[in-house]
């Protein structure tokens, strides 16, 4: 009897002690080693580790946020760069040997680290490798695998066709991997609603490295869950299917600015409520900036209207002056161009930029920075605003951009994907501080200004709950230290609202062990 419980022990002493994680780069190694591995490209001829020279180069290549590029930012103890499915296998393998989590990144614009630092052991799966298009002119759709970044996938589509697009972010550096599993937005939404309201296929990868290769065989569950809902609460994306929306062979856009002075506020009422109820074709994002006023040492709020229509410049100039001639936009405001010319221009390339530019995928403007996001049900009063303008110049540093809503976005079920934001939104604000000077004290500052802005707007945005944007990752609105439901709904249902639920019983029935987590990730119902 004793020596059964003395054996007893020992096998339990073991088994917690291989559930510890293993934080040695070299047995990481050796243990992609063991896995399944495809002679012509072996698993470990992908894997970087700390020791190689490599390393740095690569986690830091697509690290654009340099908060998270810093001496004390949590190091992963190898990167996987994946270029085939059975790389992914071997990785997740590994992850469950040596209990180590997993971190995915497509481009690494996640606005809070979180597809690379991690509090306890990782290592990062860099699907940037995956980097596939296939345009399918004949059905209007194509596969995009999850490591292409927004401006490839732009200038593929252009290269078949001059009047088709898709609609997704401004920024040409975003993978879509993750930019789609949380919502994706873009100038055309007004049109045709997110990106994740025209994917119709995808493919992807669970903890035990099972492939599930469209929504069939994934489950309709799941598919919806990665419609919005974060990926990387489900598995390893390996890229979505989708479908192209037409455009028109010449598209115009304009960008007309006005301070305080020359009546921005009276502007800023006006476009209220307007870009929410105008022509679809029509797109107007309003961004509120500081500039130097007359006098020196002065600040003022610069409110520029930036907008694209859909069609040529005699329309967007009918459309304007009866829907906005307030803003007294003239011809010579307007410039007509290709719609994928459009992507260089809003992704604020200077005027006559080549399309190529679209295919870098390196991060060239990288800096400090922190975002915010809100949601406005009802227009602002004049005195609100007043007050908001007054308290920018107070704060400094804080930009503000406000994307209309109305149109297709307002028709669209809350449920139809986890994206909740439907109708009854006017518009979203994304808050923006960023810097370049290095320090403790500075980003302390920095944030603080940003924190400051966020409280000041309480009263005129939405509540209970106060509504957050996925892709637009913050921390301040809540965190999940361990892991419990309890924790993951104080960010959940500001991101999800009441989809937030759907999210976590579809995460309890197909990873009822929370494999995939993170800070902000989709909780398991205990």
């Amino acid at each position: 009897m004793e020596k059964l419980l003395v054996i007893t022990l020992l096998l339990i002493l073991n088994s917690v002690a291989t559930s510890q994680p293993v934080t040695d780069p070299v047995a990481f190694l050796r243990c992609l080693e063991r896995q399944p591995t495809d002679p012509a490209s072996p698993n470990s001829a992908v894997a970087y580790i700390p020791t190689n020279s490599s390393f740095t180069t690569v986690l830091r290549s697509r690290i654009p946020n340099l908060r998270f590029d810093k001496p004390t930012t949590p190091k992963p103890l190898a990167i996987v760069a994946a270029a085939t499915w059975t790389h992914i296998q071997a990785a997740l393998g590994c992850a469950r040997e040596l209990s180590l989590q997993v971190r995915i990144r497509s481009g690494g614009h996640d606005f809070e680290g979180l597809s690379y630092t991690s509090t306890v052991p990782f290592f990062v799966l860099d699907m940037f490798s995956f980097r596939t298009v296939d345009v399918n002119l004949t059905d209007g759709t194509a596969w995009v695998d999850a490591g292409v970044t927004t401006g490839e996938l732009y200038y593929r589509i252009a290269e078949k066709s001059n009047v088709l697009g898709f609609p997704a972010g401004l920024c040409t550096t975003l993978g879509v991997g993750g930019h789609f599993s949380g919502g994706g937005y873009g100038t055309m939404m007004r049109k045709y609603g997110l990106s994740v309201d025209n994917v119709v296929g995808s493919g992807i990868v669970d903890s035990n490295g099972n492939i599930f290769t469209d929504r069939v065989s994934m489950g309709e569950d799941r598919f919806w869950a990665i419609r919005g809902g974060g990926a990387a609460s489900f598995g390893v994306v390996l890229g979505y299917k989708i479908r192209l929306v037409p455009v028109p062979e010449k598209v115009t856009v304009f960008n007309v600015g006005r301070t305080v002075a020359e009546g921005a506020v009276d502007l800023i009422m006006k476009w209220q409520s307007f870009a929410h109820s105008t022509d679809r074709n029509l797109f107007v994002r309003l961004t509120l900036t500081l500039v130097n006023g007359t006098k020196p040492g002065e600040k003022m709020v610069l409110a520029s209207f930036i907008g694209m229509y859909l069609g040529g410049s005699d329309k967007t100039f009918n459309v304007m002056n009866r829907d906005f001639p307030e803003l007294k936009l003239k011809r010579t405001d307007c410039t007509e161009m290709r719609w994928i010319e459009s992507v260089v221009f809003w992704a604020g390339f200077p005027t006559g930029t080549p399309i190529s530019v679209l295919l870098n995928r390196t991060v060239t403007n990288k800096a400090f920075h922190k975002r915010k996001s809100d949601y406005v049900k009802r227009p602002i009063s004049r005195i609100g605003l007043g007050l908001i303008l007054k308290k920018l110049v107070e704060v400094e540093n804080v930009r503000m951009f406000f994307n209309p809503y109305g149109g297709r976005m307002g028709e669209m079920p809350s449920s139809r994907t986890p994206f909740p934001h439907r109708a009854g939104n006017l518009y979203k604000i994304e808050y923006l501080v960023s810097w370049s000077e290095a320090g403790e004290d500075v980003e302390k500052n920095q944030l603080a200004r940003a924190r400051e802005m966020y409280e000041f707007m309480s009263p005129y945005v939405s509540k209970n709950p106060r509504e957050a944007f996925f892709n637009y990752r913050d921390l301040d609105i809540g965190s999940s230290v361990n892991s419990t439901y309890e924790e993951g709904k104080v960010y959940g249902v500001k991101y999800f609202k009441d989809n937030f639920e759907r999210l976590v019983d579809i995460k309890t029935l197909i990873d009822a062990e929370n494999f995939w987590k993170n800070e902000q990730g989709i909780p398991v119902r205990r």
